[in-house]
């Protein structure tokens, strides 16, 4: 459920225009609906300002159709994180024909909002193609929950002249996300260039010492450059959500 829809239902029932009965029908399913292999959190674009999101990994095809039927009440756009094709395979026809499969960022996105205002700028960029799939699942969220985003990819350290040619676009930026697996340095040397705030992605891309992402976890951790905060390994959703609300400091609050 939406604050604005919260609101509305409350001021209705003030000045009478609906009952407690219509008003007690249109909100029984806060703050959860449980549907025994979950409760669907219906309130928490009210706590914190963002919808809940399905992580499909783990999920089967039947319990993912089953949240996203109950999450798409609440009107907001709905996004789902680590699709993999197959499942979504099993599950593309039961989908409206507006959903956006994002097979790279093995992402799912159904739009309620058509008209949804695009504020701010947040800029993705990765060290590596090969963290472009980390780097879009980023950018999808950021820019479903309301966010305008560009991206840039492959500029790692190992040809450092690329990101130069590309800091007046960063600059531009209300926040950047850096995406970095191998040595992860693209953060530390990000945020030693900018003032912006950075939300950096260690991604799991590497040879055998980058231990699936800890040595790139690791180097951001460590960080001398200012300004920098550090996701899990591959978590291009928790990235993106950060991006977003430090995006929305800046400017007005965009509904999602």
């Amino acid at each position: 459920m939406k604050p604005e829809t919260l609101k509305r239902i409350l001021k209705d029932l003030h000045d009478g225009s609906i009952g407690p009965e219509e008003a007690f029908r249109s909100i029984k399913h806060l703050p959860y609906e449980n549907m025994e292999f979950a409760r669907v959190d219906h309130h928490r674009a009210v706590r914190s300002g963002l919808p809940e999101v399905i992580y499909c990994q783990g999920k089967t095809p039947k319990q993912i159709l089953a949240i996203l039927r109950s999450l798409k009440k609440s009107g907001h756009n709905l996004l789902a994180t680590k699709l993999l094709p197959e499942t979504f395979q099993k599950i593309k026809k039961e989908l409206p024909g507006k959903a956006e499969y994002n097979l790279e960022a093995r992402t799912l996105v159904i739009r309620q909002k058509t008209r949804q205002k695009k504020e701010g700028l947040i800029v993705v960029v990765s060290a590596g193609t090969s963290d472009i799939p980390v780097a879009l699942e980023a950018a999808v969220t950021a820019e479903t929950f309301g966010s305008r985003v560009e991206t840039v990819f492959d500029v790692g350290v190992a040809g450092i002249h690329r990101l130069i040619d590309n800091l007046d676009r960063l600059r531009e930026a209300r926040v950047v996300v850096a995406v970095a697996g191998m040595d992860g340095a693209l953060a530390s040397v990000v945020g030693g260039l900018l003032e912006q705030p950075v939300s950096a992605i260690p991604t799991s891309v590497g040879y055998g010492a980058s231990f699936g992402g800890v040595a790139a976890l690791l180097t951001m951790l460590n960080s001398c450059a200012s300004g920098i905060a550090v996701v899990n390994i591959d978590n291009g959703f928790g990235a993106g959500c950060l991006a977003h609300k430090i995006n929305l400091l800046a400017g007005p609050k965009a509904s999602v």
